[in-house]
């Protein structure tokens, strides 16, 4: 009788979660592209216009970011201002959970058919090293070395603890840029 109560709780308290992160994530992406020329680089290959999406399939949580050309992304929140050319959907909210709250790599969480991607494997390649680049700022280095692929082994704390100030503090100053205009 318990673990019927509890069961639609924690499901509500993950998809809770993952949409907290999505929102982090987003900002956080269009912060770095402005702070990091690493991920301006990395972005420059991908088309202007781009937009690209992360999701839990079918209708759940989602980030919608578009590429507005010279390595720049702006954050569009959960709704899409035209079709996405980019997709990576995970296929349930406890495996968007489990990569989210870094318990399981991105790689690993494709490699075990969590996620599907939907548009070309070689942008989502792409998107999937910025966003590691982005963990690695953000997240102190034992989780960012659990969440990413591969640490960056030239990141070094001074320009790690500078990169993640600016880059809160991006997210920060959109934040109220956005409340602003509401």
């Amino acid at each position: 009788m318990l673990l019927k109560r509890i069961q639609p709780m924690a499901y509500h308290a993950r998809r809770l979660y993952v949409e907290l992160m999505f929102q982090v994530m987003g900002r956080a992406l269009q912060a770095v592209s402005e702070v990091d020329e690493t991920v301006r680089r990395e972005a420059r290959a991908l088309p202007a216009g781009l937009l690209f999406e992360m999701m839990v399939m079918p209708d759940g949580p989602r980030l919608v970011v578009e590429h507005t050309g010279d390595g720049h992304f702006l954050y569009h929140g959960s709704q899409a201002p035209r079709a996405v050319d980019l997709s990576i959907q995970f296929k349930h909210i406890a495996h968007a959970f489990l990569v989210l709250s870094f318990r399981e790599k991105t790689a690993v969480a494709f490699a075990n058919d969590r996620m599907l991607v939907d548009g070309e494997i070689s942008q989502a390649v792409r998107m999937t090293r910025v966003l590691n680049r982005l963990e690695s700022f953000i997240l102190p280095k034992l989780v960012a070395q659990r969440a990413v692929k591969e640490y960056p082994k030239e990141l070094r704390l001074p320009e790690k603890l500078l990169s993640a100030a600016r880059i809160y503090l991006r997210i920060v100053t959109h934040l109220f840029q956005t409340a602003r205009t509401s």
